[in-house]
């Protein structure tokens, strides 16, 4: 049975259309965009609203968070206005919704009003889920914005170059990657903003020259100079990046990842084709090849001294040392040491 919220709206609608769904309109219907990856999200509820301005351009649009929802706010959001035929509904911030005003909620899903588009935004997680439960329960059309893996980061780049009318190199993408890091926001702008500059077609080189600079590029090459052996370049390449202005703790991170993913890649099964080992490893299949020049120089017990060293330099660069570049100086010798010669 419907609330006296729910029951209101729906005694002054007519019944939904048939075929609401099958006809892919966002009208009549609940969209629950659902998953940690804001960017994915955020296209996702600007997707729908183009579609119902496209289907109804007199659509009145608003956007609510959950935690300030409550009945009557949730009867003004969905009910009859008179301005506009249809309304357009985005609820953001989901696992907050107060558990009093769920089951309201939760009618105006049940209700499918012909002329509401529902659209519920949770960014994932434990919290909330009981609602998220009760949704799908309800048939609502769920859209999943789950992270994006490391080794699908240089496709998601790719795919982003061609949206935005260009071609890439090989190794252009991963090169992105490698310059800006996992931050999707900051890929797809970074890829918009090398088709531009770049009249379409987009090289490694191209990246180089733009995001050359960018700390997560500096991070890594201080990686894998040192775990490659080479102590004297990554001692030169963490003063330059120290003196440019790169945090610290960015360095820390990248010491610490590549120490992990040589532990993965020394402790996989053997046999394994490079695209499930890059899987497995967490990085992309071309990085296999400088990894396993890497991993020439160690072994567990090297790679757990590194690590260690690495968990000391990143608490000594949060506040447990007054001198951070001495301490990550530091952790470069003793990760160097712990290498086989």
């Amino acid at each position: 049975m419907l609330s006296p919220v729910a029951a209101s709206r729906a005694g002054s609608r007519s019944a939904p259309r048939a075929g609401a769904r099958s006809t892919g309109s966002p009208f009549g219907r609940t969209t629950l965009v659902a998953g940690p990856e804001g960017l994915l999200a955020d296209r996702a509820v600007a997707d729908l609203l183009a579609r119902a301005r496209k289907e109804s351009p007199e659509v009145e649009v608003s956007s609510t968070e959950a935690a300030s929802l409550d009945g009557s706010r949730l009867t003004e959001l969905s009910g009859s206005s008179l301005f506009a035929t249809r309304k357009a509904v985005v609820v953001t911030d989901l696992a907050n919704l107060s558990p009093d005003v769920a089951p309201d909620l939760l009618d105006v899903v049940s209700a499918a009003l012909p002329d509401v588009a529902l659209v519920l935004v949770h960014g994932g997680g434990q919290k909330g889920k009981g609602v998220l439960d009760k949704l799908k329960a309800l048939d609502v059309v769920v859209v999943d914005c789950p992270p994006v893996k490391t080794w699908e980061l240089p496709q998601f780049v790719a795919a982003e170059i061609r949206h935005a009318g260009g071609t890439a190199d090989a190794g252009a993408a991963q090169a992105l990657v490698d310059a800006v890091g996992a931050d999707l926001r900051a890929l797809a702008a970074g890829a918009s903003q090398l088709v531009s500059d770049t009249e379409g077609h987009v090289r490694a080189e191209d990246v180089r020259r733009y995001f050359g600079g960018r700390a997560d590029v500096t991070s890594f090459a201080v990686t894998d100079s040192v775990l490659a052996g080479n102590t004297g370049a990554a001692m030169e390449q963490l003063r330059w990046a120290l003196t440019t202005g790169v945090p610290p703790v960015l360095v820390t991170s990248a010491l610490a990842s590549g120490i992990r993913g040589l532990g993965k890649l020394l402790g996989a099964p053997p046999g394994q084709r490079d695209v499930d080992l890059a899987r497995e490893v967490g990085v992309p299949p071309w990085k296999l090849k400088t990894l396993r020049a890497q991993a020439r120089g160690w072994d567990s017990r090297g790679l757990a001294v590194a690590l260690r060293a690495v968990a000391t330099a990143d608490a000594d660069v949060k506040g447990a040392a007054e001198d951070a570049a001495f301490s990550l100086e530091r952790a470069l010798l003793a990760v160097a040491a712990a290498r086989r010669s």
